[in-house]
């Protein structure tokens, strides 16, 4: 069965190769033995840096099953996901996922795409992207500063009170 689920991501990613603005990464969601979402990174397509296969999945699987919660649901990815997209599976509740390529495999495929064309060449690495969102927010390297702090706690304890 996980083969066969792993096959259909394979056959996803393998749509980038005649497909422009695509990347090589496919997903599906499986619940019960049954796929109930696919994906496929058209991050270049549409413009949309979070355009993942893993979140292109998990978004289909959420419209089609009416729900934000895919609790007891399964991910097989073409490749290990990245932090970003490990995020948006344990916020969905993916119970667990299966991978084939790894963060050197794509690193590789980049890294000899970047040799020709910038384009290509990654704004952080995976490992890289991981160690940042995991420093609490004044440690990561992106400069932040909190504004109207008291103004959104004001907003967040009306939504509370309306939603009790």
């Amino acid at each position: 069965m996980h083969q066969t689920f792993m096959q259909r991501a394979l056959e996803i990613a393998r749509q980038s190769l005649d497909r422009p603005g695509t990347l090589p990464f496919g997903a599906v969601v499986v619940r019960d033995g049954q796929i109930v979402g696919e994906g496929l990174n058209r991050s270049f397509e549409l413009h949309d840096p979070t355009s993942h296969g893993e979140v292109e999945a998990i978004r289909d699987a959420c419209q089609r099953l009416g729900t934000t919660d895919l609790s007891g649901c399964d991910l097989y990815t073409s490749c290990e996901p990245c932090a970003m997209c490990a995020a948006t599976m344990y916020q969905a509740g993916i119970a667990r996922i299966f991978y084939a390529g790894d963060f050197a495999d794509s690193a590789g495929m980049f890294g000899r795409l970047g040799e020709h064309d910038a384009k290509w060449r990654r704004r952080i690495a995976a490992a890289d992207l991981r160690r940042e969102v995991g420093l609490p927010t004044q440690q990561r390297s992106m400069p932040a500063e909190r504004l109207m702090a008291d103004e959104n706690r004001a907003i967040f304890a009306e939504f509370a009170r309306r939603n009790t």
